[in-house]
Order: C-alpha cells, then sequence, then structure tokens
C-alpha cells in the first residue's frame, strides 16, 4: 500500500514538473511576442529597469549601513545619476552641438575636405562619369539637400526627434518610480504568477539572480575598457577634440550592443574628419575605430560576458544577433539576461545542475 502510495506521489510529481516546464514554455512565447510587438514603446522601460536593477542593491546597502530609510537613499541615488547625467551633458553636449551645426552648414566643404584628402587632385569613376574632389562635393551635398527636401524625411526626423526625447523624459521618470519602489513593483508582477507558480518563480530568481550580476559586471568591464581605450585612440594618439567627451560617450553607449558603438563611431567619426588635416588622420581614424571594435566585439566582449555569465563566447554572439534581428534594441539589451534565466529555469524544471563551461572553470 505505502508502495503504490508512492508511486502516485512520484507521478504526480512528474506531471507537475511537466506541466511547469510546459507553463514556463507558453511564458516564453508570450513574452517573445509581446516584446516583438511592443519593442519601442518598451525600450524606456527596459533602459530604466536595467538601470534599477544594478542600482538596487547599493541602495540596499546603503540604507542598512546608514540606518537611513530606503525611500530616502532611493531618492538621493537618482538625484546623483542625474547630475553625472547633467555634468556629462554640459561638458560635451555644446561642443558637440557646435561640431554638428558647423557640419551641416558646411556640409559641402567638409565632403570636399575628406574628398581631397582621400584622392587629391586625381579624379575618380562614381557610376562611370570622371569626377574631382570639388565635383564629387557638390553631388553629395545636392544628394544630401535632395533627400532633406523630401516631407516624407523631415516628418520622420522630427518625428524621431520628439520621440527620443519623450522616451528621455519618460525613462528618467520611470527610473525614480524603479528605484524608490522596486521591490514592491517585483512583489506586485510576482502576483499575476499563479499561486502554486509562486515558490518555483521566486528558487528560479534565487538561482538566477547571481549569474545575472556576474553579467552585469562583465558589462561593466567592457564598457571601462572601452571608455580608456576610446581616450587613448582619440585623445592620445590622434588628438582629437572633446576626446574626453567622446570617449565617454562611447563607454555610455557600449551598454545597446551593437547600435550605441555604431552612434558613438559615426559621431567621433564626424569630428575626426572635421579636424582632420590630410590623409593620415583618416587613416588613423579609420585604424583606431577598427581595433577597437575587433577587440571588444571578438574578443574582450565575449570573452568577459561569457566568463561572466559562464556562457560560450559564440552563443554570447548568437544571443546578441539574434535579439537585435527579432526585437530591436530592447532584444539587444535583453538578449543574454533572458537566455540566462530561461537556461537557468530549465535547469531548474528538470532537475538538472546548471550548465557551466569547461573552458570557463
Amino acid at each position: 500500500m505505502k508502495e503504490t502510495r508512492r508511486r502516485r506521489t512520484g507521478a504526480d510529481h512528474e506531471h507537475v514538473e511537466k506541466m511547469s516546464v510546459r507553463a514556463a514554455m507558453l511564458l516564453v512565447a508570450v513574452a517573445a511576442v509581446l516584446l516583438h510587438l511592443l519593442q519601442w514603446i518598451l525600450l524606456p522601460f527596459v533602459i530604466a529597469g536595467v538601470l534599477a536593477y544594478v542600482c538596487t542593491p547599493a541602495i540596499d546597502w546603503l540604507s542598512i549601513l546608514s540606518s537611513t530609510r530606503r525611500a530616502v537613499v532611493a531618492v538621493s541615488v537618482f538625484v546623483v545619476l542625474l547630475l553625472v547625467a547633467s555634468l556629462i551633458g554640459l561638458l560635451g553636449v555644446p561642443s558637440l552641438v557646435r561640431e554638428l551645426t558647423r557640419l551641416a552648414t558646411d556640409f559641402q566643404g567638409t565632403v570636399e575636405a575628406l574628398a581631397h584628402a582621400l584622392i587629391g587632385s586625381a579624379k575618380v569613376n562614381l557610376l562611370g562619369e570622371p569626377m574631382t574632389a570639388e565635383q564629387l562635393a557638390q553631388a553629395v551635398a545636392a544628394g544630401a539637400r535632395a533627400w532633406v527636401g523630401e516631407t516624407g524625411h523631415i516628418v520622420s526626423a522630427g518625428s524621431a526627434a520628439f520621440v527620443t526625447i519623450f522616451g528621455a523624459f519618460l525613462t528618467l521618470v520611470l527610473l525614480f518610480y524603479f528605484l524608490l519602489n522596486g521591490p514592491a513593483i517585483a512583489r506586485g508582477l510576482l502576483r499575476l504568477a499563479p499561486p502554486g507558480q509562486r515558490p518555483l518563480i521566486r528558487h528560479v530568481w534565487s538561482q538566477a539572480d547571481p549569474v545575472l550580476r556576474r553579467y552585469i559586471l562583465g558589462v561593466l568591464g567592457v564598457i571601462a575598457y572601452a571608455t580608456v581605450a576610446a581616450y587613448i585612440g582619440l585623445g592620445l594618439i590622434l588628438a582629437i577634440p572633446h576626446a574626453v567627451f567622446l570617449a565617454l560617450l562611447t563607454g555610455l553607449l557600449e551598454m545597446i550592443p551593437m547600435i550605441g558603438p555604431g552612434a558613438a563611431a559615426v559621431i567621433a567619426g564626424l569630428v575626426a574628419v572635421r579636424y582632420a588635416s590630410g590623409i593620415g588622420p583618416i587613416i588613423g581614424y579609420a585604424v583606431y575605430a577598427t581595433a577597437l571594435r575587433l577587440s571588444i566585439d571578438q574578443i574582450l566582449g565575449p570573452l568577459a560576458l561569457g566568463a561572466a555569465a559562464r556562457v560560450h563566447p559564440v552563443m554570447v554572439i548568437f544571443c546578441f544577433l539574434a535579439g537585435g534581428a527579432l526585437f530591436g534594441i530592447p532584444g539587444l539589451i535583453l538578449a543574454m539576461p533572458a537566455a540566462l534565466v530561461i537556461r537557468t529555469t530549465l535547469a531548474i524544471l528538470y532537475d538538472e545542475p546548471p550548465v557551466v563551461d569547461r573552458n570557463h572553470q
């Protein structure tokens, strides 16, 4: 009789485990569909949520250490972050705007200077027509004016600027609330799950949280490397103006995989072209940008993030590419955290130990 009960209990347990796996798979599928449909709406929530997740342990630790209410510490941390962002903006944004304004007002001259540096007094064949540097600059400027003159492009640029400004303010508001009420928001999200699954979710999170924090430390290491390497390359070697701000911008944009580094490279490249006195500085910047991206994307990034999360570098690269292709910028940011949470969840549901790459042991 006891043996029969044990068999039934084991069968019931096995049935629950299978149902849990199905529920987890269904949850992943629903989350993937929602993320794909709402990727641009979710972007401020994702950015603010990641920043709050990084800052929450420091807030809790400072609150306990100083015996101060958590809300007071959270507001103080938000003010500090806001002051740091404002300081970086005040130091670099006005000069960057001036450089971009000069580039826009003298776009043809800038293109002509770049063409002279590349081809000198020679001619190049563009679509079968030989053109000098002056003619090439005129053609590029005419094409740019025609593009800007189209109504659809102006409306799109204006809409993008408005969405960016609105998204920045929304991100700040969300960051404030996430810092202030992060634990309460997490408990509220947990209540959305069926009561029977809540212990499993707590257990999964207790196992996934240390992995995610190791991964974030790896990201911070990559950001620090990008900032230092950018300053060495832009400021000490190439002597490009505003190197400190450009280095900080390179490090901050490194938090957005693929798109962020590309934007930083374009901005720094425009400044480099503006002050280039010949072909040498331009080639030097091209070498710098290529070396920086290869060192981060192909060597340091996959190794650091893979070692931190105990994931093979090939899987790190695949997650970034797949997340960006399917879900845009939110997918780039959440690709690796989502993969780590899914791996941890499946290991728990299958009653298996966490997968650890032997290369990282």
